[in-house]
């Protein structure tokens, strides 16, 4: 089975740059219509695609990107993909830039066979430098 890493992967980068170039034909053409964004925020919460859609070049935008610490899992017909985003963002003229993490879940058509954006899940880093190790060290494989 090829690696699917650089399919979505470049998906990714599509969505973003049309985030980007305030391209709302371009995102709509990547994200499912059941889209949705999920803010890991306290209540949680929900924009669907439509929302999203029209807050794009109007609300909320991103004037620059970068992906770090790239994993994507192959689950035939649906893919995960998680990264770090150092976003450089304003959201009703306010300065939202920061880097987060991205849980976004992909799934390829059945009737076209394209794969689509079906959720994003944003959240905050943790950046305490003893948490990747702690975690290792429950590996059994090692």
């Amino acid at each position: 089975m090829p690696d699917l890493t650089p399919v979505i992967e470049t998906m990714e980068h599509r969505w973003m740059r049309a985030w980007v170039n305030r391209d709302s034909k371009a995102l709509k053409a990547i994200t499912a219509s059941n889209f949705i964004l999920l803010t890991a925020s306290k209540p949680a919460a929900i924009l669907d695609r439509r929302s999203w859609l029209e807050a794009i070049g109007k609300r909320y935008d991103c004037l620059s990107y970068r992906f770090e610490n790239i994993y994507v899992r192959d689950f035939g017909n649906v893919a995960l993909f998680s990264a770090s985003i150092d976003l450089h963002a304003t959201m009703d003229g306010r300065d939202w830039s920061g880097t987060v993490f991205v849980t976004d879940l992909w799934r390829k058509g059945r009737v076209r066979r394209a794969w689509k954006l079906v959720q994003r899940a944003v959240s905050k880093l943790d950046d305490n430098p003893e948490l990747p190790m702690a975690i290792r060290s429950l590996q059994l494989w090692r």
